[in-house]
């Protein structure tokens, strides 16, 4: 899921007091892509299981399905708002959907486990074509006394698609409709996207910046290699035993991270748009919100791929009742959302992060001590509260963490420090994937009690993380700063 829609202020010159014609329909048509996107970020955890029985292929095709999806997205994002700069909005919205909408074809046609991997790398890089265009088109069509409204709709969208996707994916899954199987998971986004794309032609306006940064396309191919090379190795090394070329990529990968921060140094002491700006590290707040960004979601997204497994592979329950079983977190999380959108968020500040973070640890280790209690006789009511509490912190967490982090750029540097907190989230999604993954993976050789319980440690580590992280952000967000 992308939060990039939420996290930059209104520009001060919005459009004028009428506004666009069509904006309402308008939302309407970018809120479908964000519901795609996230979507299709929580499918194929729950299918995963169902997929590798059908195609075949070892369990690291269930961490490439996610992985694949997030680590394109990262890479892409950095550049996907300021091609629309540069082209047109509307064009690479249109161009994104259309893309994303046949990539979700090809996954549902695909035969073999390196098709459906490709067409999830497909799927990522047109979404983060897609996903960034909407927070310009929507600053651009609406008047100033409506933006807060506009981009208040996403909260409630976004709430119903955590809870609603699983369920809807579990049950795609279990009806196997006309034989399609998990294939349904992917099918529904055709005609969900071709309306997006019919919408996008009739509502959407011609947009583009006034001045748009030129594309760092060195920068983009530097930050590409060393994420691959470091979430390569995290996923393969299991199943080959870790040898030597599993840590060589990974120290290549730290390699290539400091010859791309030496390159945007130099790219912007020459007077070029760099990629990221590198004024943006030399901040304590900003530096602190990456650590504490990258762990947090990574901790988040591993969650959630280890809990479907663990209900899947490890219970022996269906897709849907693991849907099911996860509605919890997802109903804890929206209920996070509204408490901090009532006031919570600007009272609290930094605080409430933590307070969130020693709610998710609580819950991480309530489900761990449930489990232990339980074993595999656990059901879904034992488990409840403990994914309640998960939920709700991490909704608690994620809310103000956007706005805070933002709060301590300059004005001037919030688009690339937006754009680079997104790429980040999604970064940590395929690490979570990665790392987590490959733990609960190592541990099933001891049996799936003990593979869910090192994970779960592993989680609140990773928690800790950010929590020591959070203590660098600023104490608030800017009045009336980051939406």
């Amino acid at each position: 899921m992308s939060h990039q829609a939420m996290t930059l202020a209104p520009d001060r010159a919005g459009p004028a007091e009428t506004g666009h014609r069509w904006r309402w329909a308008a939302l309407a048509v970018i809120l479908a892509a964000e519901v795609m996107d996230l979507l299709d970020a929580l499918v194929t955890n729950l299918a995963g299981p169902a997929i590798r029985a059908d195609l075949g292929g070892s369990t690291s095709l269930i961490q490439w399905l996610g992985a694949g999806y997030t680590l394109a997205m990262a890479v892409g994002l950095v550049t996907g708002g300021r091609l629309g700069d540069l082209y047109g909005r509307r064009r690479m919205f249109l161009l994104g959907v259309l893309g994303f909408t046949a990539a979700s074809a090809l996954c549902a046609l695909s035969g073999t486990p390196g098709t459906l991997i490709g067409a999830r790398v497909a799927q990522g890089l047109f979404g983060a074509l897609l996903l960034p265009q909407g927070l310009g088109l929507i600053k651009e069509m609406f008047p100033p006394h409506q933006l807060a409204a506009a981009f208040g709709a996403f909260g409630p969208v976004m709430g119903i698609s955590a809870v609603g996707g699983p369920i809807l994916a579990g049950w795609l899954v279990d009806a196997d409709l006309a034989g399609t199987g998990w294939r349904a998971i992917f099918l529904i986004n055709v005609p969900l996207g071709l309306l997006a794309a019919a919408g996008a032609l009739r509502f959407l306006p011609e947009s583009r910046a006034s001045r748009a940064s030129r594309l760092d396309l060195p920068g983009v191919g530097l930050v590409s290699l060393a994420a691959f090379l470091l979430v390569y190795p995290l996923v393969q090394g299991r199943e080959r035993d870790w040898p030597a070329w599993t840590f060589a990529m990974m120290a290549g990968a730290v390699a290539v991270f400091a010859l791309f921060a030496w390159y945007e140094v130099r790219r912007a002491r020459s007077g070029r748009d760099p990629l990221v700006v590198p004024a943006l590290f030399h901040r304590r707040a900003f530096t602190g919100g990456l650590v504490a960004g990258l762990a947090f979601f990574t901790a988040l997204t591993g969650f959630s791929l280890v809990f479907s497994l663990y209900l899947q592979v490890g219970l022996g329950w269906s897709p849907l009742r693991a849907g099911l079983a996860g509605v919890p977190q997802a109903l804890g999380m929206v209920v996070a959302f509204v408490l901090a959108g009532a006031g919570l968020a600007q009272r609290l500040g930094r605080r409430l992060i933590h307070v969130g973070l020693a709610v998710v640890v609580a819950g991480v280790a309530g489900l761990l001590l449930t489990l232990a209690a339980t074993g595999s006789t656990v059901g879904p009511w034992r488990m409840a509260p403990a994914l309640l509490a998960v939920g709700f912190g991490m909704g608690l967490v994620m809310a103000p963490f956007f706005d805070i982090v933002l709060s301590g750029v300059a004005e001037s540097e919030t688009g690339s420090a937006s754009g680079t907190l997104t790429a980040v989230q999604q970064l940590g999604g395929a690490l979570g994937v990665a790392v987590l993954g490959t733990v609960f993976f190592s541990g099933l050789d001891h049996g799936v009690q003990p593979a869910v319980e090192i994970t779960l440690g592993a989680e609140l580590g990773l928690l800790v993380v950010t929590f020591v992280g959070a203590f660098l952000l600023p104490r608030r967000a800017r009045e009336g700063g980051a939406h």
